[in-house]
């Protein structure tokens, strides 16, 4: 098995939910392969939290990797706090040619259970924030010379989602955004894609809501090697498309993923049938 390693040096990374997760696993994978990063997110060494993890301690194990990081705070919901954090990461670093649109809210619920107020969230964060993050570096990635904009989010196969509903409006929504900029930026080869993981991940949203057991986990390392496959290609031809995890990985010559399961077996594909409720594996 060779995954790819791309020459990610001299490039920059601009990163929402990097606190923890996939998020900080994708920045840090980057970081492995020379790219630098702006960590973005609400949790600061600041704050009085429980919660482990911090944009600047995320930053600071980029740096240990060889890498220049940026930490800023960053509420999605703020469309002037983003407009001011993307212009600060692009005057400190002079270009950006990766933005990934991670960050996200989680609720499971009925339509019926499911309250405005939490309804806004999903919405603000989550479709609204990748609007606005996208709209904020439209202009400047289509200046760079192969630039790449992904979204960590499902592939739309889907016209309901009975349950949860309104957390599968606002996450089939960040692809709606980046899909149509595969078009709208297809003359100035920007590569915009969607990646999805396949199984539930182990991450501490996975924990809190009680998505499965640690027999339905993978670690978040399937889908930062997901990602790197994806920046290994070139941005003017991969662009428009909504990959799986494991069939980007599979592509790359894997065929065994048991090094990303966190406990013996086989976890079922539950994160892509929750959407797609008719998702098969390829044999």
């Amino acid at each position: 098995m060779a995954l790819a390693a791309p020459d990610l040096s001299g490039s920059t990374a601009f990163i929402t939910g990097t606190t923890r997760g996939i998020g900080k696993r994708i920045a840090l994978a980057l970081a492995d392969h020379g790219c630098d990063v702006v960590s973005t997110g609400k949790t600061t060494d600041d704050d009085d939290t429980e919660l482990e993890g911090s944009i600047e301690q995320t930053a600071r194990e980029v740096r240990e990797r060889g890498a220049e990081a940026l930490a800023l705070e960053l509420n999605l919901r703020d469309e002037d706090r983003v407009e001011a954090v993307v212009e600060e990461a692009i005057d400190h670093f002079g270009e950006i040619d990766i933005v990934i649109n991670n960050a996200s809210a989680i609720q499971l619920a009925n339509v019926a259970d499911l309250p405005a107020d939490r309804f806004d969230l999903l919405t603000d964060v989550n479709v609204r924030g990748s609007h606005l993050v996208a709209h904020a570096f439209a202009d400047h990635l289509a200046e760079q010379d192969g630039a790449w904009l992904l979204s960590n989010s499902p592939p739309v196969v889907t016209d309901r989602s009975p349950g949860k509903a309104p957390y599968a409006w606002s996450k089939l929504g960040m692809s709606f955004i980046a899909l149509s900029l595969a078009e709208e930026l297809s003359a100035d080869d920007v590569g915009c894609n969607t990646f999805w993981p396949v199984t539930t991940i182990d991450t501490r949203a996975t924990r809190y809501f009680g998505l499965g057991t640690e027999d339905d986990w993978r670690s978040p390392e399937i889908v930062s090697n997901a990602v790197l496959e994806i920046l290994a290609r070139d941005p003017a031809e991969c662009t428009g498309n909504s990959f799986y995890d494991e069939e980007l990985l599979r592509e790359a010559g894997v065929d065994d993923f048991s090094e990303y399961n966190l406990t013996d077996g086989d976890p079922a594909p539950m994160s892509a049938r929750m959407f797609d409720t008719e998702f098969e594996r390829e044999e």
